[in-house]
């Protein structure tokens, strides 16, 4: 596929591209999807990929969110490929602010706790650069391991406290499903403990030592609710501070 990486990195406005996911980490399986970041400045006229011709879906930049901002979805020689937009000034803003220990969490389709803002520095870190002059990889801000739990655990607390809501009212699936939520939540604080990208939540209660199935009845995932059992959910000391990337 470096073909492809090749013809990208033509498209004007492109810096650099990225190739991520498991084929970055050399986990991937046969039929592992192959993913490419578009590292860009200034415009970038998602025509150039239309005109490529290939079997899918190419949007616009900023119409998949702020954040995970837009791409392609193709399917080449029967092979998933996917192409996502970096906006290289809004990726080095945000990274700027993690190394203040700041971010904020937007929500994004298929992910139940959302996105932090730091995962666009993380996506930096562990992508295998393919084109164009280096790209920064930065390392998990020590700042931001400590700021990052007690953010994410203000969240599982809110959620835990507002799933115990819905059981009194005898409603047990919506209880689970905000559980779960806060089940993320509480994987995320770990990981950034640890100082870990999570780039998604695939794997993550795995990585994060949490049970990965779903719950029955009243009890959340074992130890991931007493994380959160000391959090002063009175405070909003940790409660989200939005912030202004310079966009």
């Amino acid at each position: 596929m470096h073909w492809l990486a090749e013809r990208l990195q033509a498209i004007p406005g492109v810096v650099a591209v990225t190739l991520g996911g498991s084929r970055a980490r050399g986990a991937e399986l046969p039929d592992s999807d192959w993913d490419f970041g578009l590292y860009y400045r200034g415009h970038l006229d998602p025509g150039h990929l239309r005109a490529f011709g290939h079997p899918g879906t190419v949007v616009d930049p900023g119409e998949w969110g702020r954040l995970m901002n837009g791409g392609a979805w193709w399917t080449l020689d029967g092979v998933k490929v996917d192409v996502l937009y970096r906006d290289l000034d809004v990726v080095e803003s945000w990274a700027a602010l993690a190394e203040q220990g700041r971010f904020e969490i937007d929500p994004l389709l298929g992910h139940l706790a959302g996105w932090p803002t730091y995962a666009l520095a993380g996506e930096l870190a562990l992508g295998r650069q393919l084109t164009g002059p280096p790209l920064p990889r930065p390392q998990f801000p020590p700042v931001l391991r400590e700021s990052a739990p007690p953010s994410w655990r203000w969240r599982a607390q809110f959620h835990r406290t507002y799933a115990e809501h819905h059981a009194d009212r005898g409603d047990q699936r919506a209880a689970e499903a905000v559980r779960v939520r806060a089940d993320f939540e509480e994987a995320h604080a770990r990981l950034a403990e640890r100082g870990e990208w999570a780039l998604n939540e695939k794997g993550l209660l795995a990585r994060a030592g949490l049970v990965t199935g779903l719950q029955t009845g009243p009890n959340p995932v074992p130890d991931a609710a007493s994380a959160t059992a000391s959090v002063d959910f009175s405070s909003t000391a940790t409660a989200p501070v939005p912030l202004d990337p310079g966009r």
